[in-house]
């Protein structure tokens, strides 16, 4: 009767560093893919704005669990691991997992779609910068008129204002 062979301590050894590298790449394609997705001046379609957002929502539980669950195999490895070189390579492993926790809690959204800084309202009279073919966002509220040149919106993708006393948010 044969029996099974064991599983040596290097067979563990790779199967950690395997999954350190896993979690490593999982842990940045689900702060990057949000990012690839929602583009200024690319294709947004509904299902990329879902997959982003859903992502975007989830990325930083799963990238706590991935860096903690990381920590865990890095310190087993780490007392097995002979070599300069390897517990190097165990350190660095360790960066993108650290840059995509961090990542994964700004609004590089925001990045992208930079508001405008100083955003100003003109009357129609003083609005040079709109040719008289250009399309606009048109709201009215209460008896008050507001129009937003789509050129400018389209970018930015959010205009904060009050119209007819009412705060609303217009975008494109």
């Amino acid at each position: 009767m044969q029996s099974e062979p064991s599983t040596t301590l290097s067979d563990k050894n790779w199967v950690r560093w395997m999954l350190l590298i896993t979690l490593a790449l999982i842990a940045l394609a689900v702060v990057m893919v949000p990012a690839l997705l929602i583009q200024p001046f690319k294709l947004q379609t509904p299902e990329r704005l879902r997959i982003s957002y859903s992502l975007r929502s989830w990325s930083p539980i799963i990238t706590l669990v991935s860096i903690a669950l990381a920590l865990l195999i890095g310190v087993k490895l780490w007392k097995r691991t002979r070599g300069w070189w390897r517990k190097i390579a165990l350190v660095l492993l360790f960066i993108p997992l650290l840059v995509a926790t961090w990542f994964a809690r700004q609004n590089h959204f925001e990045w992208m779609f930079k508001p405008l800084p100083n955003a100003g309202f003109a009357n129609l009279s003083d609005a040079g910068f709109v040719a008289d073919g250009e399309m606009v966002l048109a709201v009215e509220l209460n008896g008050e008129a507001a129009a937003y040149p789509i050129r400018q919106v389209a970018y930015h993708h959010v205009v904060q204002d009050t119209i007819g006393g009412i705060p609303v948010l217009v975008t494109y």
